[in-house]
């Protein structure tokens, strides 16, 4: 997309926000069936403490500048997730972008999610930056280190990190061992696939570690829930494979973490057959960490969406605030649909993530760390639950 001068910046801004404003009293709620009180209905917040430092603002549905956790607790979401990166700056101190989620961030977010008496899930990446499917690279003071040096280094690191977080009051109420570790984790020695045999029996070791790590600072009385998560909710061959050659393995875990995005993975219905069959052939509970959905194909800064109109075709959804409504929805239906009691929640990625110049997905220093290039900026905000304004989008409320 061209990048935006300033008139035309307050065109988009101001479309956005007459959007959310047209739709407010026109949303068509629906009923839950078979909901559980206990329901997961989750947050990723991770960008926030990093937009709010770039000047960012939130609006609460009657226009009244507020805390944006409060909003979000205010219209039902009960479950704060938080990514952690170990060292989100190169050596010059330049720093990565995409919410700086180092230690002494997560923590401040997570003392403000406590406060608002939400619980805490902790996305532990084990990188410097971004992690997924397609990279996994070690953190920068790892690089050197071999693969049994890599064990008791990712066992302390889990253990000393969970030490501090119970330190300052906020014990995690789950955990995430790694962030869509399809291919595994602490490339190449963690890859699951693709190094000369072997990759499972590796990829076991280090999340034992980093499982034995989290358990070792923790009382009779403390539990913390563990989380294995992969991308890609709707490839059950995929899920098959991996969670078959870790139960192989005995990992023990307690939770399945899915992300599912239906303009890149298939429909809900695919999710769903997915999270029945997982959960019952693993006696697991499932969870969909990951999703979100655009409420207009509207852009608010320099950077290009990743949710365009090819999206919206693929989604199953308009790019509306009421397509945004209907696609929570369905989401939350088919998770609490699943057999005996098993999909546990949703969390939604990221409801806070607005265009805020300054607050970009990677800095010219964290994209060199990828290895990736491309415009700094957000490419996500037309799925925040927040307007280009900060105002609360109606949508907000399937939550509640």
């Amino acid at each position: 997309m061209k990048r935006l001068t300033p008139a035309w910046l307050a065109v988009s801004l101001a479309c956005c926000f007459s959007a959310s404003t047209l739709a407010a009293d026109a949303l068509q709620t629906k009923a839950f069936s078979n909901m559980p009180a206990d329901f997961i209905k989750g947050a990723d917040i991770s960008t926030l403490l990093d937009a709010e430092k770039h000047g960012a603002k939130f609006f609460n549905h009657n226009n009244q500048q507020q805390d944006p956790i409060a909003i979000l607790k205010a219209d039902g979401v009960n479950y704060v997730r938080l990514r952690l990166w170990v060292d989100p700056k190169d050596a010059q101190g330049q720093r990565y972008g995409g919410g700086d989620n180092d230690l002494a961030a997560t923590l401040a977010l997570a003392k403000r999610a406590k406060a608002q008496g939400m619980k805490l899930l902790l996305d532990f990446h084990y990188s410097d930056f971004w992690t997924d499917p397609g990279k996994q690279f070690k953190p920068k003071a790892w690089e050197k280190m071999d693969y049994p040096q890599l064990k008791t280094t990712i066992h302390d690191y889990t253990r000393d990190t969970i030490a501090r977080f119970k330190q300052e009051g906020v014990l995690p109420d789950m955990v995430q061992i790694g962030n869509e570790i399809n291919g595994g984790m602490l490339w190449p020695e963690g890859k699951s696939w693709g190094q000369g045999g072997g990759e499972f029996d590796r990829l076991a070791g280090l999340l034992n570690a980093a499982i034995d790590g989290l358990k070792e600072n923790l009382t009779a009385g403390e539990q913390v829930k563990i989380m294995l998560h992969l991308a890609e909710g709707t490839k059950n061959d995929t899920f098959r494979w991996w969670f078959d050659e870790i139960s192989k393995r005995n990992v023990p875990y307690d939770i399945i973490g899915l992300s599912m995005y239906t303009y890149w993975n298939g429909p809900i219905s695919a999710l769903k057959a997915n999270m029945d069959d997982i959960s019952k052939r693993y006696n697991k509970d499932v969870i969909v960490v990951e999703a979100a959905y655009a409420y207009t194909l509207e852009n608010c800064d320099n950077a290009e969406n990743s949710f365009q109109a090819k999206e919206e075709k693929d989604g199953g959804y308009p790019a509306t605030i009421q397509g945004q409504y209907n696609y929570i929805h369905d989401l939350m239906q088919a998770v609490a649909d699943v057999p005996g009691h098993r999909g546990k929640g949703i969390f939604y990625w990221e409801p806070t993530w607005i265009a805020v110049p300054g607050n970009t997905w990677a800095t010219p220093a964290g994209m060199k760390y990828i290895h990736d290039e491309w415009k700094e900026g957000n490419a996500r905000e037309n799925q925040a639950l927040f307007d280009c304004q900060g105002k609360a989008l109606p949508s907000m409320k399937v939550f509640n």
